[in-house]
């Protein structure tokens, strides 16, 4: 990706220098043990998308960001609703970000996981038809999967009648990924926090005043209020702020 808009670290230790990728990479990293990272946009306002899609928010910032915490992932976990509704394709990254991963011993692209208590999942679509990592579906004992789902990705269950999203993960773990970002939607944010499974949040602020309507970036059921640390702040020249929340 060409940069054209810089990135300085606010907080702590400020610094007027921007930021490369290595630097960048170096913030946000992996960790010595399994983590669940989540990644999200939002409005000044609180709104998750604007015109019905999280891309109005995003700019160049956010999506360079974006890009190098997939590259930093050995999974990319996505809700089912999520990944037909903003049109998911293939996860695959540039010739860099693949040398990145070989160099620190990783796969050279990370699996994506599909979260889906309906399997209303379509197999000709290019996330998983196109995938260079065979996908995994997380779904419950109930569900009933769409023919031809199983000849692109692995189906595993995890509860009855609802995905049970802590076996979920440790059968992540069991296979081998323990680095996991998550992108939502947001009925699986709230899920994954009832749950108390969220080690970790990016939140990219878009300066921007979305108004009325839009949802906020969690939904779901009542659960109680986790904490979250600020670990950094950093702000891009055309006023975007790039949080990152994790625990101890």
């Amino acid at each position: 990706m060409t940069v054209r808009i810089p990135i300085r670290r606010l907080w702590p230790e400020p610094s007027t220098q921007p930021l490369d990728d290595a630097a960048l990479t170096a913030l946000y990293g992996r960790a010595d043990q399994p983590r669940l990272r989540v990644n999200f946009v939002t409005s000044l306002d609180g709104a998750v998308t604007v015109d019905g899609y999280s891309a109005g928010l995003s700019g160049e910032p956010d999506k360079r960001v974006f890009g190098l915490l997939r590259m930093a992932c050995d999974a990319l976990v996505v809700a089912a609703g999520t990944l037909r509704h903003e049109g998911y394709r293939a996860v695959r990254l540039d010739e860099t970000r693949r040398a990145w991963r070989h160099t620190n011993g990783l796969a050279e692209y990370p699996t994506l996981v599909v979260v889906s208590g309906s399997l209303d999942l379509d197999p000709t679509q290019a996330a998983f038809a196109d995938a260079p990592t065979r996908p995994i579906v997380l779904t419950h004992t109930d569900a009933e999967p769409p023919p031809g789902l199983t000849d692109v990705a692995d189906v595993l269950r995890c509860g009855t009648e609802r995905v049970d999203l802590a076996a979920g993960l440790a059968e992540l773990h069991r296979r081998g990924l323990t680095q996991l970002l998550c992108e939502g939607g947001p009925h699986l944010l709230g899920a994954l926090t009832a749950a108390d499974l969220v080690d970790e949040l990016c939140l990219t602020v878009s300066p921007l005043l979305a108004g009325p309507g839009p949802g906020r970036i969690t939904a779901g059921d009542t659960a109680p209020p986790r904490h979250l640390p600020l670990r950094h702040v950093l702000a891009a020249e055309d006023g975007v702020l790039l949080l990152r929340h994790a625990r101890r």
